[in-house]
C-alpha cells in the first residue's frame, strides 16, 4: 500500500462536500453552528498554509519548536477565553484559562520531556506540545462551559447553599463540580478503546514513518496517558479558579 502527500484534484471537490454536509447537517438538527463550521474550515486552510511554513524554520531549532509551542499555549487560552465568555462574563477569565491550559499541559509535557522519555529535539516537542496544548484547552473550554452552565442552571441550590452558611466555592461545587468530569469522558474513551475503534497520528505517523509496531505503541501510550493527566489537571483547576471567581448572577448567565 502506497501512501502520497499531494491531495489531487479529487480534494477540490470532496472537501467542499464535506463541509457542505456539516452544514446541512447542523442545519437540518438545528445546532446552529453553520457559519462556524465554514468558518472553521477557511481558517484551518488559512492557519495550516501559513504554519507549514513556519513549522519548518521551528524545527531547525529547539529554541523554535519552544517558541511556537508557547504560541500554541496563547491561542489556546484567547480560544478557550472567547468560548467560556459566550457562557458568563466573568473578570479575569482569560487569566483563569491560562493557568488552567498551562498548568495541566506544561506540568506534563516537562515530565515527558525533561528526563528523556519524549526526545529533546524539535521533531518531538512541537508536535506533543501541540498534542497536549490542544487537550489542555479542550478539557478547559468543555469544563467550564458545563459547570457555568450547571451554575445557571441550579442557581437556586447555589444561593441555598450560600444561605446556609457554604462559602461560595463549596456551594459552587456543590451544584457544579460533579459535572466538570464530563469534560473527561471524551480521552478517557480515547484512551480505553485505542487499537479497537482508533488508531491515533501518533501510532499511524510512527509506523508509516518506519518504526516498529511496538515503538509506535510505546509512544501512543505516553501520549494518551499524558493527555489524561493534563485534561484531569486543567478540569480541576478551571474548576476550582470558577468557584472562587467574581460571578453574575445565576439567572443572567447564557446558555
Amino acid at each position: 500500500m502506497s501512501f502520497h502527500t499531494g491531495l489531487g484534484w479529487s480534494a477540490l471537490v470532496v472537501l467542499p462536500l464535506l463541509i457542505a454536509i456539516g452544514v446541512g447537517a447542523s442545519r437540518y438538527a438545528g445546532l446552529r453552528h453553520d457559519k462556524g463550521i465554514v468558518t472553521a474550515a477557511l481558517r484551518a486552510v488559512v492557519q495550516l498554509a501559513a504554519v507549514g511554513a513556519v513549522v519548518g524554520v521551528a524545527l531547525q531549532h529547539t529554541i523554535g519548536a519552544l517558541a511556537f509551542v508557547l504560541l500554541m499555549f496563547v491561542v489556546a487560552t484567547v480560544t478557550s477565553t472567547r468560548r467560556l465568555r459566550q457562557t458568563a462574563v466573568i473578570p479575569r477569565l482569560w487569566m483563569y484559562c491560562a493557568a488552567a491550559i498551562g498548568s495541566g499541559a506544561f506540568a506534563v509535557l516537562l515530565l515527558l520531556i525533561l528526563p528523556g522519555v519524549v526526545p529533546r529535539n524539535p521533531a518531538s516537542i512541537l508536535p506533543m506540545g501541540g498534542i497536549i496544548v490542544g487537550g489542555a484547552m479542550t478539557a478547559t473550554t468543555l469544563a467550564g462551559r458545563r459547570v457555568l452552565s450547571e451554575y445557571r442552571n441550579r442557581f437556586g441550590e447555589f444561593e441555598a447553599g450560600l444561605s446556609i452558611g457554604l462559602m461560595q466555592p463549596d456551594a459552587f461545587k456543590l451544584v457544579a463540580g460533579p459535572v466538570a468530569g464530563d469534560a473527561l469522558l471524551p480521552a478517557l474513551d480515547q484512551t480505553r478503546t485505542v487499537g479497537l475503534v482508533t488508531l491515533p497520528g501518533a501510532f499511524v505517523g510512527m509506523v508509516l514513518g518506519g518504526a516498529s509496531p511496538v515503538q509506535a505503541a510505546a509512544l501512543q501510550l505516553v501520549v494518551l496517558i499524558g493527555l489524561v493527566a493534563a485534561e484531569a489537571i486543567a478540569i480541576l483547576v478551571v474548576t476550582e479558579l470558577l468557584s472562587r471567581a467574581a460571578l453574575p448572577d445565576g439567572r443572567t448567565v447564557g446558555s
